[in-house]
């Protein structure tokens, strides 16, 4: 766990910021005030529509069959399913039994989960059989004492009669761990307590447009923010939850006519992908009233054509580690709003080194990673955490990104290791050094290029090698490289170091 301060911790408690509460006593306490609001999954496979009522007590199930089998506060729980309600069900659950919760991208495939499971060494594990490419393969989770699949045992789990109450747990300790690429190889599992996770989700809700009506929720909920977004705010504001597995323009603007559904945001692609839709009509525009773009670089060409269309629109930055680092409130000026990342948020501090790099800290800001030698790196003894971005703070406090220390690449608001591409592609027999740095994208943001060098006598990959390559080592689809380069050589330092920026800027530029 990451040192946090002494003073630090008394002024949030003081403010308000962080409550005794568990997420299980939060999420008690707002299904109970809110039993019939609408909870629905749009999906080909696995459908579902009913109340916050109906999949509580399913939750409760779950937690009493849990607890029978020895479950607990503190015990970790994972998971990794698409937006289907019994991923609600068993993070409710989770929450009820005070649990610590491991939410897991759908799409991570071998590679990731065997070090996820290998790392958080669940007690219990929740899936699914087969969904797009992801496929159980049981040999990972020997180890695991109760693994349940949605779709073949998993209403084995659920006990006859509901748990009542909520089992307590220190507000304080650890609530969640999730797994996040980065600039390591593997998956960094970052730990929230309750506390952190509580303040923000009261503070991403009072930041939300109170007419925003019915949004459906297409971010996986194995990710922080697509979590988040689906199972804690819309309990705390008894708003309905509409979810959906695959994200599929079309029958998105179908859901907007037939049930009056809007978009609040996410990754620009979201948004992008509805209004390049041949389908997409001044009906459907006049839907969509308040979007936030973040969680993958946000060009100003798609803020600006927002806004022209009518649509109040405002950027945000944040990570896993600290989700809500700066962003727009809706009474900021428009060029606020669409020009920088916005301003610090409640409770949170925002400083920028000599070199540029920004430091965060605040009640939302993570415990710290399970490697502690990670931990060591990134926060320091005041608080702060370094984040690895560049930004600048203009005249009025607002941050706007300009780079990153870090060689990730931001697709559609998932993270991508450069490192654990470039190394993938050197287990090639034909390449002699890679390097892998972000691209723009139109549609996602930024996605994965890969210039090679080849070894004499060798031919330079086909797209079609390096995808069956990647796929052999289990690597998820997200992380294949989409461009292909090759070179004689790099642009290098005196000591021969590549110069990545110089790469990047060189495909941009080629665009």
């Amino acid at each position: 766990m990451r040192n946090i301060p002494v003073e630090l911790s008394k002024r949030y408690i003081d403010e308000g910021w962080w409550t005794p509460d568990t997420l299980g006593e939060l999420l008690a306490r707002g299904l109970a005030a809110n039993p019939d609001t609408g909870f629905w999954v749009h999906s080909a496979v696995r459908p579902f529509s009913g109340t916050f009522h109906d999949v509580e007590v399913l939750a409760r199930r779950l937690a009493a069959g849990l607890r029978a089998r020895g479950v607990g506060p503190g015990d970790v729980i994972a998971f990794q399913l698409p937006n289907w309600v019994e991923a609600a069900v068993t993070y409710w659950a989770s929450s009820f039994l005070g649990a610590v919760v491991v939410p897991i991208v759908h799409f991570y495939g071998r590679k990731e989960l065997t070090h996820i499971i290998g790392t958080a060494r669940p007690k219990v594990f929740i899936t699914t059989e087969h969904f797009g490419h992801m496929t159980f393969q049981p040999d990972l989770c020997a180890d695991v004492p109760i693994v349940g699949l949605v779709g073949d045992n998993f209403e084995d789990l659920l006990a006859d009669e509901p748990m009542d109450g909520e089992l307590h747990t220190d507000p304080a300790g650890p609530a969640l761990i999730a797994f996040t690429s980065g600039t390591t190889r593997d998956p960094k599992g970052v730990i929230h307590s309750h506390q952190t996770l509580g303040f923000e989700t009261r503070q991403l809700l009072e930041n939300y447009a109170p007419d925003r009506g019915r949004q459906i929720t297409a971010t996986p909920v194995g990710h922080f923010i697509g979590m988040v977004g689906a199972f804690l705010i819309p309990v705390l504001e008894g708003a309905p939850i509409d979810l959906t597995d695959v994200w599929d323009p079309g029958r998105v603007l179908e859901l907007m006519e037939s049930e009056g559904m809007s978009i609040g945001g996410g990754p620009p692609y979201f948004v992008t992908s509805l209004l390049d839709h041949p389908e997409f009509t001044d009906a459907h525009m006049s839907r969509i009233k308040h979007v936030g773009l973040g969680g993958s670089t946000v060009p100003i060409a798609v803020t600006r054509r927002l806004a022209d269309l009518g649509v109040h629109v405002f950027r945000s930055y944040g990570s896993t580690e600290h989700p809500s680092i700066t962003g727009s409130r809706p009474s900021a000026p428009e060029d606020k709003r669409l020009f920088t990342d916005g301003d610090a948020r409640p409770g949170v501090e925002v400083r920028l080194t000599d070199e540029g790099e920004i430091l965060s800290r605040g009640p939302d800001l993570c415990l710290g990673y399970t490697d502690d030698t990670l931990t060591a790196k990134a926060f320091d003894a005041d608080g702060w955490y370094h984040t690895g971005d560049i930004g600048v703070l203009d005249e009025d406090g607002y941050l706007t990104i300009t780079d990153r220390k870090a060689d990730v690449i931001i697709r559609g608001g998932e993270n991508i290791s450069a490192l654990e591409v470039e190394e993938l592609l050197l287990s090639m027999p034909a390449v002699a050094e890679a390097v892998v740095v972000s691209a723009p994208d139109a549609r996602l943001g930024e996605h994965t290029a890969a210039v090679l060098r080849v070894r004499e006598g060798h031919q330079m990959p086909t797209m079609q090698e390096v995808r069956a390559h990647f796929e052999s080592c289990g690597a998820a689809r997200q992380k294949w490289p989409e461009e292909l380069h090759e070179v004689a050589d790099y642009p290098r330092t005196a000591s021969g170091k590549v110069q990545k920026y110089l790469v990047r800027k060189h495909i941009a530029e080629a665009q």
